[in-house]
């Protein structure tokens, strides 16, 4: 069975920084892409970073460009998405996804975290 879950939001000043983290069942390979993605208030969800390889090229959204890192460790089936910089239009919930090697979509998502940065 696949799952994941995230953890990690909170509240944060901006200007500071926090570390999201997506634990990915057994069943998620070390070749299935994993993305995190953000939905604000009102708006539609977009994509913020994804990752397949850990020693692959990762993808960033430009608005998160040069100030979100996205990571993975295999060992722990762990995908982490560093956010520094933050600002007040990060707030968002953030939710991890999981995409099958070959696949065209992410087929698995998890609850969502929320990250709130005020203004």
């Amino acid at each position: 069975q696949v799952h994941v879950a995230e953890s990690g939001g909170g509240l944060v000043q901006p200007g500071g920084s926090l570390r999201l983290s997506c634990v990915a069942s057994d069943y998620v390979s070390d070749y299935w892409t994993i993305a995190w993605f953000r939905q604000a208030p009102g708006k539609e969800r977009e994509g913020v970073a994804c990752i397949t390889k850990s020693d692959g090229d990762p993808g960033y959204s430009e608005p998160v460009r040069g100030r979100f890192t996205i990571s993975r460790d295999d060992a722990k089936n762990t995908v982490y998405l560093q956010m520094n910089s933050l600002k007040p239009e990060d707030t968002a919930v953030y939710y991890c996804a999981a995409r099958p090697k070959g696949g065209d979509k992410y087929d698995y998502w998890g609850q969502g975290t929320q990250v709130t940065v005020p203004s």
